[in-house]
């Protein structure tokens, strides 16, 4: 279940002692886990993943296809719960995907999905938590 943004952590050390360390680097430090290492790359179900810092609904796993690139890719996403900004970290210009509740960062989004979008985000294991429907 998603957080109220009340009650949310406000400050670094907040969510430092909420998060794990692995967590706290992905989510707020926009790290990326390694590939083909994530808990949900290979994962199939019928349920919902939810952002790993906030618990905001963002991926329904109908809309999960294995692409091969290492990370859970999805070829949709609910706009109003996600938030895109560019990214021109490491000299490359991505688009870089964030959770629209708490800010955290999920991944990127490229133009290189399946149909009906064309879309897909890239998104890392750690800024998920599954749940069955």
């Amino acid at each position: 279940m998603s957080q109220d943004a009340a009650d949310l952590p406000e400050t670094d050390e907040e969510w430092r002692e909420r998060l794990t360390d692995e967590e706290y680097e992905i989510l707020r430090e926009a790290g990326t886990e390694a590939p083909f290492s994530g808990e949900y790359v290979d994962h199939d179900g019928d349920g919902t993943f939810a952002c790993a810092g906030c618990g905001e609904t963002l991926f329904d796993a109908t809309t999960k296809f294995d692409h091969g690139c290492g990370w859970p890719s999805f070829y949709d996403a609910p706009e109003d719960r996600i938030e895109t900004r560019l990214d021109t970290s490491h000299g490359m210009r991505r688009t870089e995907v964030l959770c629209a509740n708490c800010g955290g960062h999920l991944g990127h989004v490229f133009e290189d999905g399946p149909e009906p979008t064309g879309q897909r985000f890239c998104i890392n294991s750690v800024a998920l938590d599954y749940e069955d429907d």
